[in-house]
């Protein structure tokens, strides 16, 4: 049976219909879509723009004469500490020099040069260790903490003492399984502005048995030449 006019005129409709509704499915959902599909032009919207990154993740550029540093401290017992500056990674995992206890990097405070990296046991190592690489240090030397697991169970009043006399204004109070950053100096003037301390504590306890890891980052200014 043939349709008639108007019946062949509604089964046109539909049929457009049908069709514009399978392309747009097929293409993007708009008319626009289907016409730049087939002209071979693109009208995806522009990605909005990353926040730029600066030395060591900062969100900021350090100012001229300044380092630029990034404290992580482990998460429990499973990911060690980082410790970053100007945008080289001095401690890590993956570089496969940190362990459980102080993980300490120390830097020429006029340079900005590297002069060692060491890590110290504070749960089952010898805290004699620890006071003989705190005790020499020199004048204007930065000293970059990071803790891992237990940094507090082998603390003695003198090595507390030491990193005072660096700044430090938590170590008095550090204790077992506690997190800890820390930037500090030889012959620092006033108490160190770059310290954080995370309290372990059954009740606010990220990770079973130990806070949260801390992470801290900021610019240090380089000191002048000490004079001869």
């Amino acid at each position: 049976m043939r349709l008639t006019g108007p019946l062949r005129a509604v089964a046109v409709l539909l049929l457009v219909g049908l069709t514009w509704l399978l392309a747009s499915a097929l293409f993007g959902g708009e008319s626009a879509s289907v016409r730049n599909f087939f002209s071979g032009t693109s009208e995806e919207p522009t990605p909005e723009p990353r926040p730029r990154k600066y030395k060591c993740g900062l969100s900021a550029p350090c100012p001229s004469k300044h380092l630029a540093f990034r404290l992580v401290s482990g998460a429990a017992n499973v990911i060690g500490p980082k410790i970053c500056l100007e945008d080289k990674m001095l401690l890590s995992s993956v570089k496969n020099n940190v362990g459980r206890g102080l993980n300490i990097a120390l830097v020429n405070g006029v340079t900005g040069e590297l002069l060692e990296t060491k890590i110290f046991d504070m749960w089952a190592g010898d805290v004699s260790d620890l006071l003989k690489f705190l005790r020499p240090l020199h004048e204007g030397t930065l000293v970059f903490v990071a803790s891992f697991d237990d940094a507090a169970t082998k603390m003695n009043d003198e090595s507390r003492r030491l990193f005072e006399e660096l700044g430090s204004t938590a170590v008095k109070e550090l204790a077992f399984r506690d997190s800890w950053v820390f930037v500090g100096a030889k012959g620092i003037e006033n108490k160190s502005p770059f310290e954080q301390r995370m309290k372990n504590s059954k009740s606010s306890n990220k990770y079973e048995g130990w806070p949260e890891s801390l992470e801290m980052d900021g610019c240090i200014p380089l000191r002048p030449p000490l004079e001869a």
